[in-house]
Order: structure tokens, then sequence, then C-alpha cells
């Protein structure tokens, strides 16, 4: 029976005529629908079988091969550990892209790095990909998880509006065409490594629509996204590459028309891992019955088996890879030539990483993605910026002063300044020594800090656990794919306290995927500074930051804990029991939305347009305008913060309060400025499980405005009724 059936599609694909030179899904005056359905009638099984992959090619009808590659902060184009991959430009960690909390960035980002990938594509011998794998929208609920470093934040308002940003600067914005396809990761609340391939994330509907899959709603609502991976993990139960939301929420509710794809292996998991199914040909069917169209996986074979057994039809094939078609035709895959679509780049073009934009925009992410958690005043001045007057020695202290460490999916920077090339650089000319060394094996590092005027400790984590090895990753601290962290405690505490005991101007430089327990650095040392890994920047952001040529301007995006007894259980998804500034009862070591500057913000006054908000006819939207001072004497940017509250409310589900709009805006050294906030009214509204829809609760909202969660000296309300 096997050998008839292949013998029945050679003679179907034998007998197709030729593809004229201008056919119907190449006509841009007809419609995307009308286009694809001409494409679905044109193409073979085998072809149909071949789009399951990740590949959207079709090389019978002369549509141009595009594959997956990975984006977080520039583009992957080799392997992880890097070595053999293509030069880009190379931005901070996700983790502190998002702290930087500015949209404006992120879609500068997301708009190079798909120019980028454009002029790879029109390498004759580049690699074949528009699609991007990125941004991630996974929300870091607990920062034991050992992807931290991928995503944002915990916060779902912050992290959809920085998804929607990174989104718009990947597709651009034309109205026909895309630059690249955004492909969101991972499509469900996946934030644990170990068993992921096996466990289900469990919690309510209504958390479902309110927290996890709000920045992927947005993503797609507002941002345009239409493409996203669906998660290794279950939820309540149900693997997401099969599971029934997907159809009756993301696609009908949302507009969802384009790529789904499994996360890798995750087909086989369903049999071997989740036991969902009996055998691999029925996980085959079950993801492709479920509207799946891309496998990141070894496919062919059991979606033949179930193709012969009746398990899948050729029907429910169509239907999985309609939304393929929809994203190779948005990415000008479908017309005549490519090279007349708006987003073509000519093979001859200077190389984008190359140019001065590129290399001044990855230092300016790396500049303003520094949060300066402390800066006590010494001698009467605080300790940053340096008073380079009074400064004759610098010690450095660090294992990785000397490199700039790619993460899991970190790409090939065409050049990196490390830490000491940058202080070398900067100091050495103006006749400060810098005395460099990796560790305080033999005191060594003791001595420099006595001989110095000030100390530069830099600790923290290794993105990847020293070797690439699956599952390899020693020190419990760290974390990265496939390994949660099993502590939050910082492993160089003890030699910071050496060096600080030696000489107490000494700077903490946490160059971090993630939160730590830092209490002793917090309590002794008079100023720490956080950022992450991976920029080809590192060490010009750090350096313009501590000399104070950039005003640090970052802001946390986690609840950083002051001890790891303060978390739920790792696998509770219920965030409701503590997690989340939202809903945390613990005091935290540093709040959601913390970061200070060497300026002063005062924030004078707040009015609404509206204290009335109707339920017979909402408004779209609300404008709240905050009038702040800069009372220092440097230009600061300071990020607005507006949270909600509900007083009124008798739902106990209800957060404390929710981030609900901010502005990152410039203000002048003794200048007052009214700064405009936008608050969405939709966005107030809270999830009703009974009446499975979004309503807004009669009542009082009460908008608190300040620097972050936890200092908010203004406040002010509108009533909903």
């Amino acid at each position: 029976m096997k050998n008839f059936f292949f013998a029945s599609l050679f003679a179907i694909y034998a007998s197709l005529p030729a593809v004229n030179a201008q056919v119907a899904y190449q006509d841009t005056t007809l419609t995307d629908d009308e286009r694809i359905d001409n494409l679905m009638s044109l193409l073979t099984l085998d072809e149909k079988i071949d789009l399951l992959g990740t590949n959207l090619g079709v090389p019978r009808l002369e549509i141009p091969n595009s594959n997956h590659f990975e984006g977080l902060h520039g583009l992957q184009l080799g392997s992880p550990t890097r070595e053999n991959g293509l030069p880009t430009t190379i931005h901070p960690q996700a983790y502190g892209l998002g702290e930087t909390w500015d949209l404006d960035l992120m879609q500068r980002i997301g708009s190079l790095t798909a120019d980028e990938m454009r002029w790879y594509y029109s390498q004759e011998d580049g690699p074949r990909s528009l699609v991007l794998r990125a941004p991630n929208a996974d929300l870091v609920r607990d920062p034991r998880w050992g992807r931290t470093e991928e995503s944002f934040g915990e916060d779902p308002y912050l992290t959809a509006a920085m998804t929607v940003a990174k989104i718009k600067g990947l597709q651009g914005d034309d109205k026909r065409y895309w630059k690249t396809a955004a492909l969101m990761k991972h499509f469900l609340a996946n934030s644990n490594e170990y068993g992921r391939d096996s466990t289900s994330s469990d919690f309510s509907p209504r958390l479902f629509h309110e927290y996890y899959s709000f920045p992927f709603m947005k993503g797609i609502t507002e941002g345009g996204s239409r493409a996203f991976m669906a998660a290794y993990n279950g939820w309540n139960g149900i693997p997401m590459a099969v599971h029934p939301v997907l159809d009756e929420v993301v696609r009908p509710d949302w507009g969802m028309d384009g790529i789904i794809c499994t996360d890798g292996g995750a087909m086989g998991m369903l049999f071997t891992a989740h036991h969902y199914v009996d055998s691999l040909p029925a996980a085959a069917a079950e993801v492709v019955k479920a509207g799946v169209g891309q496998f990141l996986d070894r496919y062919k074979e059991p979606l033949m088996v179930a193709l012969e057994s009746g398990l899948l039809s050729e029907a429910d094939i169509d239907r999985a890879i309609r939304g393929n078609l929809k994203v190779a035709l948005k990415l000008g895959l479908l017309d005549p030539d490519i090279r007349q679509t708006p987003y073509y780049v000519s093979p001859d073009s200077p190389a984008p990483w190359e140019q001065e934009y590129a290399r001044s925009l990855a230092r300016e992410a790396t500049a303003k993605s520094i949060v300066l958690l402390k800066n006590d005043t010494v001698n009467g001045n605080p300790l940053l910026p340096l008073d380079l007057k009074n400064i004759k020695t610098i010690g450095l202290v660090g294992e990785h002063i000397d490199e700039v460490i790619q993460d899991w999916y970190g790409g090939a920077p065409a050049y990196t300044v490390t830490i000491l090339d940058a202080f070398r650089r900067t100091f050495e000319p103006l006749g400060i020594e810098v005395k460099a060394i990796p560790d305080n094996r033999m005191s060594v590092a003791e001595r420099i800090a006595k001989e110095a005027d000030i100390v530069f400790v830099v600790a923290g984590n290794h993105p990847y656990g020293t070797r690439t090895d699956w599952f390899f990753c020693p020190v419990p601290s760290d974390g990265r794919e496939a390994v949660d962290r099993r502590s939050l405690n910082l492993p160089n505490e003890d030699m910071i306290r050496q060096l600080y005991n030696a000489n107490p101007n000494t700077v903490l430089v946490l160059q971090s995927s993630f939160p730590y327990t830092i209490n002793w650095s917090d309590e002794n040392l008079p100023a720490i500074l956080h950022f992450t890994h991976s920029s080809q920047e590192t060490g010009n952001g750090l350096v313009d930051v501590i000399t104070g040529k950039v005003n640090p301007s970052g802001r946390l995006t986690q609840t950083w804990v002051k001890d790891i007894t303060d978390l739920p259980d790792m696998m509770d998804y219920d965030i409701t029991n503590g997690r989340t500034y939202m809903y945390f009862d613990c005091t935290p070591l540093y709040p959601f939305g913390y970061g200070l500057s060497y300026t002063g913000f005062r924030y004078d006054s707040a009015t609404l347009d509206s204290d009335v908000i109707s339920l017979d006819n909402p408004v779209d939207a609300l404008t709240l305008d905050v009038t702040i001072s800069n009372t220092g004497t440097l230009d600061g940017e300071e990020v607005v913060q507006v949270y909600a509250s509900y007083p009124d409310s008798k739902d106990p589900l209800r957060p404390k309060k929710q981030l609900r709009g901010f502005s990152k805006v410039n203000v002048p050294a003794g200048a007052t400025v009214k700064v405009p906030v936008k608050i969405n009214v939709r966005d107030l509204a809270k999830w009703d499980e009974d009446a499975n829809q979004w309503i807004l609760e009669p009542g009082r909202v009460v908008f608190h405005i300040g620097s972050s969660s936890a200092s908010l000296p203004l406040s002010l309300s509108t009533v909903i009724r």
C-alpha cells in the first residue's frame, strides 16, 4: 500500500501542467486570500508537506526560500558557540533591553536587525531567512527561570509594549509588505526549564488573558506579528503544540492567521515526554490538526504514516500551511520579482553592521540599559560619576573583564569592546593607571585595591555555564536554556567583601542575565550598577555611564527579592500566590521599576482629562499629564510610571497595583516639563470568566504616578460608571 501511495503522488506530480510565467498568486492587484487560494491550488501534496517544515519556498514555482533565524538582541547566523557565525550588530541581552524602558530605541534596534537580515538575504551565498525568532514575549514570573535573559521582565504591560515596539521595528511600516517576519516565543507560560518537555503550567483562564497571554495578544493585535512558536510545556494538562486555545481564542479573537510552529522536537515530546498520544504518527497528526503549520522536528516519516493510515487528511495540511503562505506573501516572496518590493536590499550595498549608525546604536542601547542601583555620597559627593581630577589609579577586577560573552542565542559581533579595553582607552590617556586582574588569588586583587583610588569589581553569571554542552551549568546560581537556577546568591560576594575591606570606594558592576540576592553588597558598598551581557559595545557603554557622559536611565523590569525563600514553589504558576510586584507580600531588595539617576526628579503635579468613564460609551483612552522637574545640575532621562489600583473592587484577585502607562523623557537640568501619558481604557478591564470576556468594573480607578512601583508620590482618580 505504501509503494502505491508514493507512486500515486509521483503520477499526480508528473501530470501537472507547467507553471505560467505570470500566475494569479503573483498578481499584486488581487486580495491576499485570492493569491493564496491560487497558490494552494497549484501545490502538490509533496510541496505542501515540505511547507510543514520551516522553509517557505517552493522551488518548482520559483518561490524563494526563507527559513528561521534567532534575533533576540541581534542576529544569530551560526552555531550557539559563535565560532562559525556571520557578523551582525549585537546589542545587550533582551533582559537588558527591557531595562531601557525605551520604545523608540527598541523599534530602532528591531529595524537594524531586519536591515541586516535583508542584506544577508540579498547575497548569493547568504543565509536564506526572513523569519526571525523574536521577540520573546514570555514573562519572567520567577528569577530562577534559566531563560530570564531572553525576556523583557515580569510585567505584562511593559513586556507587551516592548514586544510591540520590537515587532514594528522588525516588520517595518509599509502597509503591504514586511521587512522581516517577527515570530514571537514561546506561547505560552514557558518559565521553567527543568521538566519543560513534560510539565504543565497550571493557572486560570483569567490569568491566561490578564497575564500570560497579554504580550502575545498585544504583539498580534497592536504590533502586527503573525507568527509565534508554541512552547514545550502544557497549560492545564494539554501541550501547547496542540492546545485548543489556538482555535478557541488566538485565531478567532486575535486575528492570528500566520505561522504557528512547534518548538524544537516538540512533536516527538507529545509521545515520549507528555505521553499525550500513543505514537509519533499520532503526534504529527495532532499537531497539524491543531493548525500548527511548521514543525521544528523530523516530521516527514511519521506524517506520511499518519496520512496513509487516515489519522490525517490533505485538507488538514491545507489549513495548517495557509498561514505560512500568508507570511511568505507579506515578505514579498510570492511577488513576480522580489527585487521590486520595498524592502529589497541590493547585494552591492554596504553591510549595515559596518556603518557608524550600527555602532552608535549598540553603544546607546548598552548605556541606556544600565541600572544604577546605589550611589552613596563619599566625602560630600556621590561616588559616581567619577571625578577624574582626583583619580590616579583605578582597580578593575573580574573574571570576564577582557571578553564579551554571547549567550545561548547570541550572534557574532563584527567587533567587541570589552570592559578592560574601554577602561584603558578612556583613562590611560588621561594619566590614570588601570590595574586589572581577573580574581583575588594570592590576595593580589586586595593589594591592587589598597593602591587604587577606586575599585570596580565586575561580577555575575556566565551566560551559558562556560561550556555549551547541553544541560551543563555547574554554578547553582547560573542558568540558561534547559537549566534553571538553584540559587540566587552571588558567588563572588566573598571576594567583593575582601576588596571593600581593602578599599571602601569599591563599586560593584553586576553584569548578569538575572537578579541576585546581593543583600551584603547593598548594605555596604557605596555604588552598584546592573547591566547584562553580550553587547559588542559592553565596555564603552559602561564607561559612558561611570564617567557621566551618559546619565543612567535604566529601570528594573523585575522584583529583586531579598531571599530565595520569599518566592513561591517554582512550579506554582498562579501569580496571585505572591509573584511579581502586583502580588508580592515581602519587602523586595529592589522594587519593580526602580533605578537611580545622577540628578534628581521632583513630581510636581498631575492632571487627567476625564474624571468619569461611561460604561455605556467608554472613551478609547485617557491622557494623564504629569509635571516633573529636574532638581539637579545634570540633564537626565526619567521614566514616568503610572500604576492603576481599584479600591472599590470586591474582587480579591485584582492586583494591588498594575502598570498601565509609562513615558521615558529627557529633562534638562533645572527644567520643568509636562509629560503626557496615554492610558488605554481597555487596559483597565479585567477578564470575567463567567462572561468569557473583558469587562470594565464599576468604581474608582486610582492612578499612582512616580519613579517606581514603590515610589509613587502623586495620585488622582477617575470613576467607571
